[in-house]
């Protein structure tokens, strides 16, 4: 966890409440902070170079202003800040190549009431080749920021395929709840096999129905063994549950610290895409959440 934390910022309350999250993950890992701000050249030659300047100054405040601020609320965090001439999602990409994890928010200024994710997000999410945090919500949320009622115990869940396990999106959920010391809910959503659901079939017993679900809760069991071992602090909740992936995560995420997903890279025409649980996830989920690229 060597690599610092990078947080996008332009001056919205959506962009404040990520950059909060990110100072203080990168406190927890111990590592500095790197704010950016984007602030690409008009698009009209005819503008007068003063508005460019004009905007590059607003971003130097912009910055300075959130450095001050998580400054006196983090006395402990190493934090820096810097602009690009670049549109905001490349310059963050650019910049997301040395870091450990970058930290959006939901939408940026360019947002509207009703928009849950915008395309900067979205697009970062997608592409960068580190994890990708997306917070929801404004600093003032509760639990849109990861927050919790005071007494409450920290949470990460993490969606978890025991058929095909991805070590990447282990590790980091892991990780999290390490750090956090937090609990680590590991979510699994299973189907009927095919032959159980097929047009000749009337009905599914109940002693099928249990004998595929403790099948799937062994198979989990089996997947997360080697990680359990590895982080013998983590205290580890495995659910397997019938339901569609998407709306399983959701349904765990109200009051949840973290939820991770995996976004797979490397597919022949697959690059920059997000699969359609992680989009329904970033969309619809009412806590900040992680998205990990992996080969598997």
């Amino acid at each position: 966890m060597s690599h610092p934390v990078l947080a996008g910022v332009d001056g919205s309350e959506h962009s404040l409440a990520a950059a909060e999250w990110a100072a203080r993950e990168a406190v927890l890992r111990g590592v500095p902070l790197r704010l950016l701000h984007a602030a690409p050249p008009l698009p009209d030659d005819a503008v007068p170079t003063a508005a460019g300047e004009t905007l590059r100054r607003v971003g130097e405040r912009i910055v300075q202003g959130v450095i001050a601020d998580l400054g006196a609320r983090h006395p402990d965090l190493r934090v820096n800040g810097e602009q690009s001439d670049e549109a905001p999602a490349q310059a963050l990409l650019s910049a997301a190549r040395d870091a450990g994890l970058l930290v959006v928010g939901a939408r940026g200024s360019g947002g509207f009431d009703g928009l849950a994710v915008g395309s900067v997000a979205l697009r970062v999410a997608a592409a960068a080749h580190c994890p990708v945090v997306v917070v929801p919500g404004r600093r003032s949320g509760a639990f849109g920021n990861g927050t919790r009622p005071a007494g409450g115990v920290p949470q990460v869940v993490v969606g978890f395929d025991g058929h095909r396990p991805v070590d990447e999106v282990a590790d980091f959920a892991f990780g999290a709840a390490r750090t956090r010391g937090a609990s680590l809910r590991v979510v699994q959503a299973w189907a009927f096999p095919a032959e159980a659901v097929s047009p000749r079939t009337l009905f599914v017993t109940e002693e099928d129905r249990a004998t595929w679900e403790d099948q799937e809760e062994q198979r989990l069991a089996d997947a997360l063994r080697t990680r359990q071992e590895k982080y013998p602090e983590v205290t580890v909740r495995a659910d397997v549950v019938l339901l569609h992936p998407a709306e399983a995560l959701l349904n765990t995420s109200r009051g949840t610290d973290l939820l991770v997903v995996g976004r797979r890279t490397g597919r022949p025409g697959g690059a920059g895409r997000l699969g359609p649980v992680t989009h329904a996830v970033l969309h619809h989920a009412g806590c900040p959440v992680t998205v990990v690229p992996h080969t598997g």
